[in-house]
């Protein structure tokens, strides 16, 4: 008999989510040639962001960790990438 496996979850941890969800917005781009991310300074693309992580949080997290999350990894990425000066 065929067992199916079960389908791992597309993120494992709520920052990957939340690196995920402000690539998906436009509020962050990843450099092309080192792989840091880099902010926009997009305020549209960030609001997007936010508002994604209210509406569709992290699964097991509330929306108010989420949007945490969301900040802490804007917090945490610069305008350029370290390699690239």
């Amino acid at each position: 008999m065929l067992k199916l496996k079960q389908k791992r979850p597309a993120y494992r941890r709520l920052e990957g989510w939340a690196i995920g969800v402000l690539l998906a917005a436009g509020a962050i781009k990843e450099c092309d040639d080192h792989g840091y991310m880099q902010c926009r300074g997009d305020p549209d693309a960030r609001q997007r962001a936010y508002d994604t992580a209210r509406e569709e949080p992290f699964p097991g997290c509330s929306p108010t960790d989420a949007v945490a999350a969301v900040h802490d990894v804007l917090g945490a990425v610069g305008e350029t990438c370290p390699d690239c000066r």
